[in-house]
């Protein structure tokens, strides 16, 4: 296959030596998966899905009815793989498949032994920088442990009109099921990340957005407009709108390729995307040091800011009647204190 870039000489990566998951892990994602294990029924769950689920079997039906990728097998596939290992510094990749589908896609797979598979339309339209960072999304994904939670959700929403064997009822099966999949959105993002850092091309992260969004033919789509649809979606409209977001969200495990596209040009304009290619990250060895703590308050900031600088009308309209909540308890306080000094006043 000939590919866009046959022609572009090869950019130079950076080897991010010793790299930790939590360089590229949004905060709301390790926040959302915390929220996540401690909700009710989650341990339930989890250890009915792996008492009742054979990996053995799963891996099977990819070895039977998929590519398995080496070096003999899409070789090309193969290359860009090796090199998003090698630049995440991940010396013993996952196996990796090819499977027939029309959509551009890929998935990490497992609990025990995470497995990685990309889509046919994935090899079929995507250059080689685009390709690299697909694959360092799903590279990122088995090294932030996503793959198993990721399998469990997967699981739970293949089965979930038979679900009598899971030790919860179904209310709290449904909260576990909603709370999975706002981890998994967030956990998107943190994957996003992992690819840019994998093929260290802004450009290519973005082309692979628009093809999720409108196919591999790139020719009649503009990368400005694109990132303009995006802050459409975001701000505009109305409250209807606002409210037709969330359910449009609620029970779907990915992001919008236009608002990732947007969140991950937030994440290098906040300087963080360059810091960490300059070599300013944190390293495996001191992933056993990390705080719970600390990734808990970074997940607060997180959607602080997100609360305080989102356009969203529905965000802006919380954020004025909190700010005329506070508003109202200020002057109240104030009113107060005036009359408590009067009154001191009166009396001397």
């Amino acid at each position: 296959m000939t590919t866009d870039d046959d022609n572009r000489p090869e950019r130079q990566r950076v080897t991010l030596t010793g790299i930790s998951s939590r360089a590229w892990e949004h905060p709301a994602d390790r926040g959302a998966l915390t929220a996540l294990r401690e909700l009710r029924g989650f341990d339930d769950v989890v250890r009915a899905i792996f008492g009742m689920w054979n990996e053995r079997g799963f891996r099977l039906s990819y070895l039977a009815g998929a590519i398995r990728v080496d070096h003999r097998q899409y070789p090309r596939v193969y290359q860009r793989f090796t090199e998003a290992a090698r630049t995440l510094d991940v010396p013993e990749p996952p196996e990796l498949y090819v499977h027939q589908s029309p959509i551009i896609q890929g998935q990490a797979i497992g609990m025990d032994r995470p497995f990685i598979s990309i889509s046919t339309a994935a090899v079929e339209k995507l250059d080689d920088d685009e390709l690299r960072t697909l694959l360092g999304r799903e590279i990122g994904h088995v090294r932030s442990g996503h793959a198993v939670y990721q399998t469990i959700l997967t699981l739970l929403t293949r089965w979930v009109t038979n679900v009598s064997w899971i030790p919860v009822g179904a209310i709290a099966l449904r909260a576990v099921i909603v709370a999975m999949y706002e981890w998994w959105r967030k956990a998107e993002l943190s994957a996003d990340r992992a690819g840019l850092l994998a093929a260290q091309d802004q450009g290519a992260s973005i082309r692979l957005f628009m093809k999720m969004a409108g196919g591999g033919d790139l020719s009649q789509i503009d990368t400005a407009a694109f990132l303009e649809q995006a802050a459409e979606y975001e701000g505009g409209g109305d409250l209807r709108d606002s409210l037709h977001k969330l359910g449009m969200t609620a029970f779907n495990s990915e992001p919008f390729p236009v608002a990732r596209a947007a969140e991950l040009r937030r994440w290098v304009d906040s300087g963080d995307y360059a810091r960490i290619v300059g070599g300013d990250y944190p390293r495996r060895d001191d992933d056993r040091d990390a705080s719970v703590t600390a990734d808990v308050k970074a997940a607060a900031a997180s959607y602080g800011e997100t609360f305080r600088t989102s356009p969203d009308p529905l965000v802006s309209l919380l954020r004025r009647a909190g700010g005329g909540a506070a508003d109202l308890a200020g002057s109240a306080a104030r009113g107060a204190r005036d009359r408590v000094n009067g009154r001191g006043n009166s009396q001397n």
